[in-house]
């Protein structure tokens, strides 16, 4: 019998085995890129906590282990920044990304009532991806995002802004 890969809110009882996985899955941008400093290879356990304490993640798994992940937070100004959405290689290009990216937008959709928390509703969903980084685009594209901004990081490295509204 087959394991169905389940996904669910992240705790801090994760984040442990959310950095091995950003550490594996990042290792494929910093080849594309030339560039092991990027900050998911450099990013501490602590901080991996604190930005769970102040957003919001899912993980996806299969049995017990940890085989996705992505972050997510809401500004002020009612931009939910999307962060990290990761796939173990093994389990890429089977929607998980996907599902990922539709469940952490439909957590900020329904916890958008202002008289429930001081924060405001839902205006965008961001996020950012290296010029490169075509199956991310590819994905981000086909979810309905739109690049409204590029930043060049260096020779090697220009980050594109996606964007789209919220429902």
């Amino acid at each position: 019998m087959g394991l169905s890969v389940t996904i669910s809110a992240a705790d801090a009882a994760d984040a442990e085995h959310i950095l091995k996985l950003q550490y594996l899955c990042y290792q494929s941008e910093a080849e594309l890129y030339g560039d092991w400093s990027i900050e998911p290879l450099t990013q501490s356990l602590d901080a991996l906590r604190a930005e769970l304490a102040e957003g919001y993640g899912l993980v996806a798994r299969l049995g017990d282990e940890v085989v996705a992940s992505v972050r997510a937070r809401l500004d002020e100004d009612g931009t939910v920044r999307i962060a990290k959405l990761i796939v173990h290689p093994r389990m890429q290009r089977h929607g998980l990304g996907g599902r990922l990216l539709d469940g952490i937008e439909r957590h900020f959709a329904e916890t958008a009532d202002p008289a429930a928390r001081p924060a405001p509703s839902p205006k965008r969903f961001q996020l950012f991806t290296g010029h490169r980084s075509e199956g991310n685009l590819r994905l981000y594209r086909s979810k309905g995002y739109a690049q409204v901004a590029t930043r060049e990081l260096g020779p090697k490295l220009t980050l594109v802004t996606l964007e789209k509204a919220a429902a």
